[in-house]
């Protein structure tokens, strides 16, 4: 095997690992805390809504 791989193989992993830390930092910015609670009560809304929905029905 050519040893040109490892090195290939060790710069994939190294802009790999720093590509997920990128992503993690991006996540967990303030910025987007806002956006995350809305999507995180999503689910509760659809419900109440979809409740609301049968009531009214005849």
């Amino acid at each position: 095997m050519n040893p040109i791989w490892g090195e290939i193989a060790g710069f994939f992993i190294i802009a790999m690992m720093i590509a997920f830390i990128g992503i993690w930092i991006w996540a967990w910015l303030p910025y987007h805390k806002r956006t995350f609670n809305a999507l995180a009560r999503m689910p509760m809304e659809d419900e109440d809504a979809a409740a609301i929905a049968t009531e009214d029905k005849p």
